[in-house]
This record gives structure tokens, C-alpha cells and sequence, in this order.
């Protein structure tokens, strides 16, 4: 039963958080809202919903462990493993004027999050000034990407054109929107469910299956963006994806769970995985300066890397 939870959870969560993507997305079209401001938030950060609500739902169930694992994990699978795969498929492009603004946010990012983590605990102060600091990462963004048609806000573009359009009124979009939600929030509900009772039954801790199970799972959503973006030749659609949903993933999800509900950090967690998270946001940020473009090999060690870090974890249990 702990594993048909997780499968269960793991299958609304993806489907919810598409379902979620394209009824925003396609309202969002019809009342004029520009490509830039769909692309950064609707479809940037709207693949993190799974993230976000499971976050949310482990946090209210009592298993920090959960919760901060599966951002933390989250950030490590989108850097190793998925944008690793997408170099695999083809070299990544990079865009300069985003990598030097956003790569610099999900550094700062991340570095706060090293520093709040290594004090033990996560409180509504800190998870307060995280929100602010989105808000103020997002307005900013906007603002100048409206003054000047750079590759930034092409790339925001593109991420906007990679929701499929349909012609749907705003009634039916509408409905899709609620229906993704229902199902992201009941998918989350089953995939926490499981993964307690799962931890439990094996004598595994609630951080390890935050930082595997449930961080692999509600990343898919980044995933299928990624590899579609790179097979489409839009590489830099798939980076700009994962710089989006790692910032939305501290800034925003670990925000606002810690807001609604102050989190305590495991101690295996603040000891190795932030410090693997920050060391894989800094190899991003160098194969990515390297010639502005993340090729193939740097793919192969990244999805090495990441083989290495999941056996090292599991071998631990």
C-alpha cells in the first residue's frame, strides 16, 4: 500500500501540475498577458506546484525531514540529473544577460539557505524575507526585461511557447486550472502518506526518501520541460528552467512552508546535502560560463555526479 500511495501521489502530482501549467497559462493568454510574464512565472515556476504543495503537506503532517529534503533534493536532481540529461540530448545554450542575473539570484539563494540551515531551523521571519526577496527578484526582472528585448526575455518567451495553445474559452480553462489544483494537492496528500509510512516500514529516515523518492518524483514536472526544450533545439529554454525553479524552490516553496509552518533542518542534512546542493550550483554556473553553453560531457560527469551522490545516500542507510 505505501508504494500504490506513492505511485498514486507521484501520478497526480505530474498530472496535476500539467493540468495546473495550461489552465493558467491559456487565461493568462487570453486576458493579453505578455510571453515574458507567462514564462517567468506561470510556466518558470509553475513546474515547482508539486514541490511546493508536497512541501506544504510534509511540513503540516510533521516530517521536516520531507519537506526540506525534497527541496533540497529537488535543487540537486534539477542541476545533476536533469539538466544533465538535456546536454546529453543536445549542448545547452546559455544566455549571458540571465546567467549573470539569475545565475547570481540562485547562488545568493542558496547560500542563504546554507546559512539559515546550518542554525537548525527555518522560522516564519526568515521564510517572511525569502518571499519578499522572490517578489522582489520577479518585479525587478520584469521591469527591465520590458525595457529592452534582450536573449533573456526571448528565453522567457520561448518558455511561454512551449505550453501547447489550445483554443479553449476561459470557462473551460478555467476548469482545467481547478482540476490540476485538486489533483496536485490530493497527489501530494498520498505521496507525503506513503513516504512516512514507507520511511517507517523500512527504518529509513524521513530525509533520505524527502531527498530520493519524493525529490525525483515532483521534479518530473522540470523534467519532461527540459528534455521537450532540448529536443525542440531550445536549450536555453531548459536552462532557464532550471535557474527559475531552483530560486522558486528556496525563495518561494521554502518560503512559504516555513511562513505557514516553522521547519526544523535534520542534522544529516545541514552536515552533506546543502553542501552537495551548493557545490552543484557552482559547477552549473561554471560549465555554464565555459564557453556560454553546458555540451555534452559536462552532461555525462553532471548525471555521474548524480549516480554517485544517490549510491553514497543510500549506501548510508
Amino acid at each position: 500500500m505505501d508504494i500504490l500511495y506513492i505511485l498514486g501521489g507521484l501520478a497526480g502530482l505530474v498530472i496535476g501540475g500539467d493540468l495546473l501549467v495550461r489552465g493558467a497559462v491559456t487565461l493568462a493568454r487570453g486576458f493579453g498577458v505578455s510571453p515574458l510574464i507567462i514564462g517567468l512565472t506561470l510556466v518558470g515556476f509553475g513546474t515547482s506546484t508539486p514541490e511546493l504543495v508536497t512541501s506544504l503537506q510534509a511540513a503540516f503532517a510533521g516530517s521536516p525531514g520531507i519537506a526540506v529534503g525534497n527541496i533540497v533534493g529537488s535543487n540537486i536532481g534539477n542541476i545533476l540529473l536533469i539538466l544533465g540529461l538535456a546536454a546529453l540530448i543536445a549542448p545547452v545554450a546559455v544566455a549571458p544577460e540571465a546567467l549573470r542575473r539569475d545565475g547570481v539570484v540562485m547562488l545568493a539563494a542558496t547560500l542563504g539557505f546554507v546559512a539559515v540551515a546550518l542554525s537548525g531551523g527555518i522560522g516564519r521571519v526568515v521564510g517572511a524575507g525569502f518571499v519578499v526577496a522572490l517578489l522582489g527578484y520577479l518585479l525587478a526582472t520584469v521591469l527591465f526585461e520590458r525595457r529592452r528585448q534582450s536573449a533573456a526575455a526571448a528565453m522567457y518567451a520561448h518558455e511561454a511557447e512551449s505550453v501547447p495553445d489550445r483554443a479553449l474559452g476561459a470557462g473551460r480553462a478555467a476548469l482545467i486550472l481547478l482540476v490540476g489544483l485538486v489533483a496536485t494537492l490530493v497527489g501530494a496528500k498520498f505521496l507525503v502518506t506513503g513516504a512516512i509510512e514507507l520511511a517507517a516500514r523500512l527504518g529509513m529516515s524521513e530525509a533520505v526518501i524527502g531527498l530520493t523518492i519524493v525529490a525525483i518524483g515532483t521534479s518530473m514536472p522540470e523534467l519532461v520541460t527540459s528534455v521537450i526544450a532540448a529536443r525542440k533545439g531550445h536549450g536555453d529554454v531548459a536552462f532557464g528552467n532550471i535557474l527559475g525553479s531552483n530560486i522558486f524552490n528556496i525563495l518561494g516553496i521554502l518560503g512559504v512552508t516555513a511562513l505557514v509552518h516553522p521547519l526544523a533542518v535534520p542534522p544529516g542534512i545541514a552536515r552533506v546535502d546543502i553542501w552537495v546542493m551548493l557545490a552543484a550550483t557552482v559547477v552549473m554556473l561554471v560549465f555554464a560560463r565555459t564557453g556560454w553553453r553546458v555540451g555534452r560531457r559536462e552532461g555525462v560527469a553532471m548525471v555521474l555526479a548524480y549516480a554517485a551522490y544517490l549510491a553514497v545516500l543510500l549506501a548510508a542507510i
